[in-house]
């Protein structure tokens, strides 16, 4: 297979990579793996993508891992010891990404979630999934000789624990691979194939008892800060690329709760620690610093409604809105989703309307399941 072609397909493939991409690869500064960029659940997708100082589910692996921190013993009014049932979730998530383009694209996700006494804290194991659709090799004349499938992935690993009771801390290890095209592809080399590893750490702040100006705010505020994918470059055979590293920064507020209703809002800002100039882009730990060059940070904000029967949620209710600076891409759209609890399940679902016409994010839709014994 000559090298032209194979070059030919790389280049194809990346390009594509670009294109699946869309959401989040203006703010990853030429990164590679920017899929671990995607809002991974419909719920904060339905919010404006925030979900740093929520953190109340298994996805904080994503939004923040301090936030498993919270996470111990359901039912903790419980009269007896032996009542008490330890946290455990479990969640899926589907997407059919950038849908008017028609192509064979989709994101998924999949997270098991449970607390450990000995551990004085909550485990996490996740799974995302980016599927790239497939490709048709060809040899130097142009004759097809076979077709592969491209796709990325990680693994990860969160761990989240309370270092007071109203702070908790968290971290994630994750292990990341590009399957960009297969040996077979390139010419019996790896020069599609790319791999690394990760971390995030996070904390998260819920006052137990705060009071402002005679303002009782007392479990009604949290305040969240999170530092994603840091970690060495994905190297392709010559060609290294950044991990898409990245700070968030977020504030979330109960503005009213009774026994019928509970009304949320919150606020995220991101802002991508990578920097690339002509000479190439910076390593771990430079770019944490170099990275601050980049000019501008990515908003989102967004509210839930939940109607509550008998004091359970039971239906919910969901919109906000993002953007960033022209510099960064110029996405701007607004979101919306809803979502039922009944028993133990949970089903949400989240729509992007974009600002401009003929998007590519236009009508992307996700779907997601959350199994919550709580």
């Amino acid at each position: 297979m000559q090298r032209k072609y194979l070059m030919k397909w790389l280049t194809a493939i990346m390009a594509l990579t670009c294109i699946a991409s869309t959401e989040m690869k203006a703010q990853a500064g030429g990164s590679a793996v920017p899929f671990l960029l995607i809002s991974p659940d419909a719920r904060a997708s339905a919010m404006g993508d925030v979900g740093t100082a929520i953190a109340d589910d298994i996805n904080a692996v994503y939004w923040n891992p301090a936030g498993l921190g919270f996470h111990n013993y359901i039912n903790p009014e419980a009269e007896f010891v032996e009542d008490l049932i330890p946290y455990r979730q479990v969640s899926l998530t589907y997407s059919k990404w950038l849908p008017q383009f028609n192509a064979d694209l989709f994101y998924s996700t999949a997270g098991v979630a449970h607390y450990f006494e000995k551990l004085d804290g909550t485990l996490a194991f996740n799974f995302i999934f980016m599927n790239l659709g497939e490709f048709t090799k060809t040899d130097y004349n142009g004759n097809e000789i076979g077709k592969f499938i491209s796709n990325e992935y990680s693994i990860g690993l969160s761990y989240g624990t309370q270092i007071t009771d109203d702070l908790a801390i968290g971290f994630q290890l994750k292990y990341i691979v590009s399957n960009l095209a297969p040996k077979s592809a390139t010419d019996g080399g790896d020069a599609g194939t790319g791999m690394s590893g990760g971390f995030d750490i996070g904390l998260l702040w819920r006052p137990s008892k705060l009071d402002i100006f005679g303002w009782d705010i007392s479990n009604k505020l949290s305040l969240g800060f999170n530092l994603q994918n840091v970690g060495p470059k994905v190297t392709y055979r010559k060609e290294a690329d950044p991990l898409p590293t990245n700070l968030r920064l977020g504030v979330a507020a109960q503005l009213y709760e009774d026994e019928f209703n509970d009304l949320k809002l919150s606020c995220d800002l991101s802002k991508t620690l990578v920097y690339r100039d002509s000479l190439g882009s910076d390593p771990i730990p430079t770019s944490l610093i170099t990275g601050w060059k980049n000019k501008g940070v990515e908003l989102g904000i967004g509210f839930e409604y939940w109607y509550k029967f008998n004091n359970l949620p039971l239906f919910a209710l969901r919109g906000g809105y993002f953007a960033e600076p022209a510099k960064l891409g110029n996405r701007k759209y607004f979101t919306f989703g809803a979502g039922v609890k009944y028993n133990i399940f949970n089903i949400d679902m989240s729509f992007i309307s974009p600002t401009e016409e003929n998007h590519p994010l236009a009508n992307t839709m996700r779907f997601s399941l959350l199994v919550d014994w709580k």
